[in-house]
């Protein structure tokens, strides 16, 4: 079977006649040489590798994807393991480099932005990815965190930031000191319908609407659920809804979470839950959340 038959083929073995003009990207997903979680398991050699999220992308028909790196547990050389892999499937992957995440001991150290340049020079990478630990700690408004975005700004690469609703304030500020540089929230903001203050940081995120370079991944709905085993996920839905609101599709990209998403969800769920249980969702909406923003960021 040809490559251009394999991106057209769904999970039922039928072409999907959408493929052709709604190219669909993943916004976020990882690949790893070794399972990083626990239990363990018994193919922790092939569970999350980029073998697998490459046959799940072409099942369902997903044509590109941006692997967020995670040097986690085992897996010291993730960054270099994905850009490997890169190679083999060109066109199908960008590499989005981890940098200084609360699992490094360079987490809010003097640096980084020499070590984003480093990253940058070695791998070619799409962009950076950032973890953010529970409590702000005030280092995204900090001189560091300034030299870090304009070194982003000058290489071109985007920033995708994980962390709760406590750190929008300070993203706004070094958001608006760096508007041509994209930062992709990950997993709806970190919001969540459960009681407690991700649902009640979900102003702070939509008061980020005002940053044109703000942009919110469409993913983690098992996360933001209080109900994680509820497929739909109906009380994130809900969320997600007002979310949409708020930001409009060209500011929203979808993204599957595969394969940590697997301890909770399938692929074609993390997919169906937007493109079949959103009916506020229109036709133009789905075509901009499935791939059109993220295209325009990736190919800017």
């Amino acid at each position: 079977m040809s490559r251009a038959t394999t991106l057209s083929v769904v999970s039922n073995g039928s072409l999907d006649s959408h493929i052709a003009d709604r190219p669909i990207l993943d916004s976020h997903c990882h690949a790893w040489r070794l399972w990083p979680y626990p239990p363990l398991v018994p193919d922790e050699t092939s569970r999350g590798t980029i073998e697998q999220l490459i046959y799940e992308m072409d099942v369902h028909g997903v044509s590109r994807a941006a692997v967020v790196c995670a040097a986690i547990e085992n897996n010291p050389d993730n960054v270099e393991y994905v850009a490997f892999a890169r190679s083999r499937y060109p066109g199908r992957l960008d590499v989005i480099a981890d940098l200084d995440c609360t699992w490094h001991d360079t987490y809010h150290r003097p640096g980084s932005a020499d070590r984003l340049r480093a990253l940058a020079d070695r791998y070619q990478i799409a962009g950076f990815t950032h973890y953010l630990g529970p409590d702000n700690d005030g280092w995204l408004v900090s001189d560091e965190a300034e030299e870090l975005l304009t070194a982003a700004g000058e290489r071109g690469l985007l920033v995708s930031l994980a962390g709760t609703p406590v750190w929008q304030a300070d993203l706004r500020a070094l958001a608006r000191r760096h508007p041509d540089v994209p930062i992709l929230c990950h997993h709806l903001g970190g919001v969540s319908a459960g009681a407690g203050a991700g649902q009640a940081g979900l102003p702070e995120l939509i008061e980020s609407v005002s940053c044109p370079n703000v942009y919110v991944k469409v993913s983690g709905f098992h996360y933001v659920s209080a109900r994680g085993w509820d497929y739909p996920w109906p009380d994130a839905v809900q969320l997600f809804r007002q979310i949409f609101e708020a930001f409009g599709p060209g500011r929203l990209c979808w993204a599957s979470d595969f394969p940590a998403s697997t301890r909770h969800t399938t692929y074609r769920q993390s997919l169906e839950v937007v493109r079949t249980h959103c009916g506020f969702l229109g036709p133009d909406d789905l075509r901009q959340i499935l791939g059109g923003t993220l295209q325009g960021i990736l190919d800017r």
